[in-house]
């Protein structure tokens, strides 16, 4: 039995790719990786979310864990019990994917996403429990562990939203829609922007178990757009399935995403003396345009490979305390530990209210989106030394053009697919470079 650490955490059909047996496994693993005597583990809205939860307990508790069962929390609120705790934990949730699927996240003590040095120690553990080769002596009789239950936990997250965030201010008086993707964020969107003043709409808020992400949340923003309009509001905010990320829309209808959001909230910060070392870290998919708009402002951007662990580790690295993802994983490293939705949806409306802006002027003022191309060359191999074959076509497109856009290769980490990304003052100019660098890709892995 084998498993493959993705950008955030092991993902499948649930039942059938990530079956209870292997997510026993990865529980005996994981104990025996991370250590740990308490373990916490939440999950989001799915239907299988139960059956996973109960086999990745059984394997904790078989090496002696005790397990804590949150229920159903936003990832973000159970890694804010593991970072209070200072224990491990787990989020049984596969983000914005179809029902269908689910996974399984690992928090380091301190609510920490994993290194791909202890990712590589768990897949190498788990290959060893799935061919029998175990030599270590469980443990037995009053060592065994055993799973109790948390029914306070999401109280917890919502006390520490609603009085630690916004520094003891409130956003009354603001009209916010909500889509919760019928997911994590479901029973806390509506209780936290209430108690905060917000006059709440919430649409893909009644979970059943197998409608989450179901034509809504961040990745269907439609109804979202087409609610805030009608009902006036000041702003929406879209989660995905586990609430980690969020994207928001303008009272215009208009998607605001990662990008926007991280420079309307690194603007302000900057502002007021709150950016740490005047630096925000974004991964390289995050658009020319956020770079040009940070450039005028004196804020220094940092580039990091996709996955919001890489941003996380980066700022760690730097001291740094703001950076995320264009798809809406944002990290406010100064109040938590990972990418939170509900948490940058509070930033992000107080920095309107405070400013008295609405979204769209505020978006607008900070950067100037490049059209941006990508392409997804499939090629018969999986090939490392691809890229590196059209590099001279790669630099004669960068010469090209020049500081007015930008070429982005990249190889996916699980398909044999080379990801071309262009960025260049007009789509016709972006596309038509795009093609010819996928043209190319393809003429060498012939």
């Amino acid at each position: 039995m084998s498993l493959k650490f993705g950008t955030d955490g092991v993902r499948g059909v649930a039942n059938v790719e990530l079956t209870p047996e292997l997510a026993l496994l990865l529980g005996r693993s994981a104990a025996r990786v991370l250590g740990g005597e308490r373990w916490y583990i939440g999950r989001d809205t799915r239907r299988s979310g139960t059956l996973l939860v109960a086999a990745l307990a059984a394997g904790l508790a078989s090496e002696g864990v005790e397990v804590v069962d949150l229920g159903v929390l936003p990832t973000p609120g159970v890694a804010y019990a593991s970072a209070s705790a200072e224990c491990p934990a787990a989020m049984v949730s596969a983000s914005h994917n179809p029902f269908g699927d689910n996974g399984i996240k690992l928090f380091a003590a301190g609510g920490l996403k994993l290194s791909d040095e202890v990712e590589e120690a768990l897949e190498s553990e788990l290959r060893v429990l799935g061919v029998g080769g175990d030599a270590h002596q469980r443990p037995a009789g009053a060592d065994v562990g055993t799973m109790v239950f948390d029914d306070g936990a999401m109280a917890r997250y919502r006390e520490r939203l609603t009085s630690d965030v916004l520094e003891g201010r409130d956003l009354a008086g603001m009209r916010i829609v909500v889509d919760t993707a019928n997911g994590a964020a479901s029973p806390l969107a509506v209780p936290v922007l209430t108690e905060l003043g917000v006059v709440v709409t919430a649409i893909h808020d009644n979970p059943d178990g197998i409608n989450i992400n179901e034509a809504c949340g961040s990745t269907h923003p439609g109804d979202l757009q087409a609610a805030v309009v009608a009902a006036g509001a000041d702003l929406g905010l879209a989660f995905d399935g586990d609430a980690d990320r969020v994207l928001a829309v303008d009272a215009q209808g208009k998607l605001v995403d990662g990008d926007e959001i991280i420079g309307i909230c690194a603007v302000d910060r900057h502002q007021r003396g709150r950016l740490a070392h005047d630096t925000v870290v974004v991964t390289v998919m995050s658009n020319l345009g956020f770079r040009q708009g940070m450039a005028v402002r004196g804020i220094e951007v940092v580039d990091t490979a996709v996955g919001d662990r890489y941003v996380l580790e980066e700022l760690d690295r730097g001291g740094f305390t703001l950076g995320g993802e264009q798809s809406g994983h944002v990290i406010f490293r100064d109040l938590a530990s990972t990418g939170d939705g509900l948490l940058t949806g509070l930033n992000l409306a107080d920095v309107v209210k405070r400013s008295g802006r609405p979204l769209h002027e505020l978006a607008a003022a900070t950067m100037t989106r490049l059209p941006q191309v990508l392409v997804n060359v499939r090629t018969e191999r999986r090939d490392p030394h691809l890229t590196e074959k059209v590099a001279p076509q790669v630099q004669a497109a960068e010469a090209e053009l020049g500081d007015s856009g930008r070429v982005l290769l990249r190889a996916s980490g699980t398909e044999p697919l080379i990801r071309v990304m262009v960025e260049a003052p007009t789509e016709e100019k972006a596309r038509a470079v795009a093609d010819t660098l996928a043209d190319a890709v393809r003429a060498a892995g012939v």
